[in-house]
């Protein structure tokens, strides 16, 4: 019988295997009295099972309030379940392994760490239907990273300013644009006068240039608003579009999968609810996989140095996750984005910590707000990223680079 995986890292005062015993009988067949009908033969089959409880010593206290008192000990726990009990259903998936487990009693702190689907299940789900291959491929861009930048200000532009804004970075030879993910269909830029405008803005430059920039239009909204709003991009010529994860939902990212014949730009958007408690929520690796078997092209991973609170480290891990195949069968890479007030001056960190161009980097305010103008910040980047895989200091590439040397004395 095939099975799932989940990884936790569990704080309990319980001893940890009837803490273990609980949280799997809660998320399975068990509830918290035995029942009649809960006979050794339906457990057999529909039970979760306890594969891994490794005690990892004491911890000082709850991280969570409302826990059951006593010493407090760390555990790392992994379960399985039966692919019987959710079938290949994502949203079914996410109601087990991240259901009313957090709010047990004898939970003190729990974070799901990372998931583990068999051959069978991730091939039965959408999966990135371009990934790095296909964004390449669409945006013909190869050997390096593709640089991108997010329209600023966020909100407030009309159509017509925005598409202006378009024709500058076009012309300045940017690779990959995208709405913010606060811009989706509002009075004061509707999503089809926007379409409509950038994309006579990007089909004229690719006329006369032949490279067609790839603008990620955030569809975000109810399922049929979403498939028209793709549709339309596609007539337009458009080349990828763009979603928040956490306001569509699994459900909504898989309709837009099936529907989709362009790349989906994930956004993460209220990634900090769900995991800036580090005794509470997910790692990224775990959350990340839910929206990859679900069709996600591009994922947000933050950036080094970053305006937020992830530090580095952990920035680097969520990248490397969304690298890494679905399983042995299956590529299912999705393209890390990097954005978060990323400027050329992290191109030569991220190269070094990565060590692959597979990548968006994208910088708002690293372009929006060079000294010498958005031009002169893509090409900044552009000289940075050169000389990072060139193995050329930053100091030295900024002597050759006046873009560069801008770059530098304004953002650092």
């Amino acid at each position: 019988m095939e099975r799932f995986e989940a990884e936790y890292m569990l704080e309990t005062a319980w001893p940890p295997e009837k803490a273990a015993a609980v949280i799997a009988g809660e998320q399975s067949s068990g509830t918290f009295r035995p029942v009649p009908g809960e006979t050794e033969a339906l457990k057999a089959r529909s039970a979760a099972r306890v594969e891994v409880l490794e005690e990892l010593g004491p911890c000082a206290g709850p991280s969570l309030p409302g826990a059951a008192g006593g010493a407090y000990r760390r555990a790392r726990l992994v379960l399985s379940w039966p692919v019987a009990n959710t079938g290949i259903s994502l949203p079914n998936v996410m109601a087990t392994v991240a259901g009313n487990l957090f709010e047990l009693n004898c939970v003190a702190g729990l974070r799901l760490v990372d998931l583990r689907f068999p051959e069978g299940f991730v091939a039965g789900c959408p999966r990135p239907a371009f990934g790095v291959t296909g964004t390449r491929a669409l945006s013909g861009v190869e050997g390096r990273p593709l640089i991108g930048t997010i329209i600023k200000p966020s909100i407030g532009l009309t159509a017509e300013e925005t598409a202006a804004m378009v024709d500058t970075l076009c012309a300045a030879g940017i690779d990959f644009i995208k709405d913010d993910e606060l811009q989706a269909d509002g009075a004061v830029c509707p999503f089809d006068d926007r379409v409509r405008a950038v994309m006579a803005v990007i089909r004229a430059h690719a006329e006369r240039t032949g490279k067609a920039v790839m603008y990620a239009f955030n569809l975000t909204g109810e399922v049929d608003e979403m498939r028209a709003r793709h549709d339309l991009v596609l007539r337009e010529g458009g080349s990828c579009v763009m979603v928040s994860a956490n306001s569509v939902g699994l459900t909504g990212m898989l309709a837009l999968r099936r529907h989709a014949r362009l790349p989906i730009h994930l956004h993460r958007n209220g990634w900090g609810y769900l995991s800036r408690h580090p005794a509470l929520g997910f790692d990224y690796a775990a959350w990340s996989k839910l929206w990859r078997l679900a069709g996600a092209d591009h994922m947000h991973v933050n950036g080094l140095a970053n305006k937020f609170c992830e530090g580095d480290d952990s920035v680097m891990v969520s990248a490397r996750s969304l690298l890494s195949p679905l399983s042995g069968g299956h590529a299912g890479v999705t393209m890390p984005v990097f954005s978060s007030g990323q400027t050329a001056l992290q191109a030569h960190g991220t190269w070094a910590a990565l060590g692959t161009a597979d990548l968006i980097f994208a910088a708002g305010g690293g372009i929006m707000a060079h000294p010498d103008g958005p031009a002169a910040g893509v090409r900044s980047l552009q000289d940075a990223w050169a000389a990072a895989m060139a193995g050329v200091s930053l100091a030295q590439a900024a002597k050759e680079s006046p873009a560069l040397a801008a770059a530098v004395r304004g953002f650092g």
